[in-house]
């Protein structure tokens, strides 16, 4: 799945438009493999992707990635720790080049106290990442992992995207050896 949220994108443009300052909100460009947010690191921005695809993911103590979801045009990156006052529980990279909305999070936090239509917009932002994760779940465990996998590259021909192999274990939650073992059950090792 690659989410999008096309209102919460024009949200955003209204309010970048409205000019509120440079250093509230500004328009930022990513090359691919830019880490825009890093796990255990202290958030100043809160972002908001215009173009281009991130992958959102996180280490486990044993050193291994865990691609938790792939964010594209309309999702926010950043809620949760901007809410929380948390250190970024995951780290953020661009996978193709990125432009994306940049706000400090005292203008995120000010949204929150002030505007409803915003706090509608995060809401469901929260409700479709729920929905996702659930049937993300669901569908791993109903389905072996080789069905999953032509699922996954049925997605990325679908976007013209290139993965690697550890960056398809991570999303599928699986080692690279049974990754191969799946590639080889599908005829595409």
């Amino acid at each position: 799945m690659l989410p999008t949220n096309q209102s919460f994108l024009e949200y955003i443009e209204q309010a970048y438009n409205a000019k509120p300052g440079q250093d509230t909100i500004a328009l930022k460009q990513f090359t691919k493999q830019h880490q825009l947010v890093i796990q255990g690191q202290q958030l100043s921005k809160i972002y908001l992707i215009k173009e281009g695809i991130t992958k959102c993911f996180f280490y486990e103590d044993n050193d291994k990635e865990f691609i938790v979801e792939f964010l594209s045009k309309g999702e926010i990156i950043g809620e949760i720790e901007g809410i929380k006052k948390n250190r970024a529980m995951c780290t953020v990279e661009a996978i193709t080049d990125v432009e994306a909305y940049s706000m400090s999070v005292a203008y995120f936090r000010e949204l929150l106290e002030k505007d409803l239509q915003f706090n509608h917009l995060l809401i469901d932002v929260f409700a479709q990442r729920i929905i996702n994760t659930a049937t993300r779940a669901s569908f791993q465990q109903l389905y072996t992992v080789a069905h999953s996998l032509l699922k996954l590259q049925q997605l990325i021909g679908k976007l013209d995207i290139k993965l690697s192999k550890d960056d398809m274990a991570a999303y599928l939650g699986i080692n690279i050896r049974s990754l191969n073992r799946a590639l080889k059950e599908l005829g595409n090792e």
